[in-house]
């Protein structure tokens, strides 16, 4: 029996170490060639850098200077904080009030945010343009709005199934207390709601920060996020500076590949405690 576990255990292992090594190996090879001249990215793109293709950081300086980095991180950062600020509260809000009070408003709503987590995207970006467009969202200010839109869906259901979690007992004794609704979900059961905030801002940081379709249709080059401002390191006739655009992707990656490492147990949590509770 013993013998049986451990093989299975090896087993298991080795499926998760290749697993691991598939999903790494990208950003190893990004970061590898991000130090390569561009003309021995194409000739040698797995070789790793020696003193015949080694450029230091000319790449990031370079790319720094071309896609005008910093501003592209500027915009990036007002646009990813302040979404994911306004997907967290207004979700959390809004499950809260579809969970406790049970009404046939309160049932189609549920629904109606759940139909929207199977709507494609394709399916609704260029009415969405237009729409923007005429309602003056074309902004980066405007666009938040529409990450809140399109964040609600599964923001609002994972939400629920963690309110289904919380003892309606502890908001009726603040309630009895003198607290009035909006101060109980502030004081009360905001503060518990803490873990499933946490993967719900984690899940939305990822998908806005790393976002180029959405911003591309909305703001343009008006307002370079970082993802739009690395593809302006393509250059006429199909020419691509793959030095500076690899260096630039590493630059891309640092910030979130480190939130996602301080936050991770917090994903963990949040996912079981509203899939064990709820």
């Amino acid at each position: 029996m013993k013998v049986k576990r451990k093989t299975s255990d090896v087993i298991i292992f080795v499926i998760l170490l290749i697993l691991a090594i598939t999903f790494l190996a990208p950003i190893f090879i990004v970061l590898m060639n991000s130090f390569k001249g561009k003309f021995f990215i194409s000739d040698a793109p797995f070789v790793f850098p020696n003193k015949q293709t080694f450029v230091n950081f000319e790449n990031y300086t370079s790319g720094i200077e071309k896609t005008n980095f910093l501003s592209a991180t500027g915009w990036s950062l007002f646009i990813t904080v302040f979404s994911v600020g306004f997907i967290v509260l207004l979700t959390a809000m809004t499950a809260w009030y579809i969970t406790r009070v049970k009404s046939k408003f309160s049932n189609l709503l549920y629904y109606l945010f759940v139909f929207s987590m199977i709507v494609p995207f394709q399916m609704v970006m260029f009415t969405m343009t237009k729409v923007a467009n005429v309602l003056s969202l074309d902004n980066p200010v405007g666009i938040i709005v529409i990450y809140v839109g399109f964040g609600a869906g599964l923001s609002v259901f994972m939400f629920c199934g963690f309110v289904k979690s919380v003892p309606i007992e502890i908001e009726e004794a603040a309630m009895m207390d003198g607290c009035n609704p909006i101060r109980t979900y502030f004081f009360v059961v905001l503060p518990i709601l803490k873990p499933i905030s946490v993967t719900v801002a984690i899940l939305n940081v990822m998908w806005i920060w790393n976002d180029y379709l959405l911003p591309y249709l909305v703001i343009g080059s008006d307002y370079k996020t970082i993802p739009i401002a690395i593809q302006y390191l393509k250059g006429g006739y199909g020419s691509i500076d793959m030095g500076a655009m690899m260096a630039m992707l590493v630059l891309a990656i640092i910030p979130i590949v480190v939130f996602y490492l301080v936050c991770q147990k917090h994903i963990i949590e949040g996912v079981t405690s509203g899939a064990v509770k709820g």
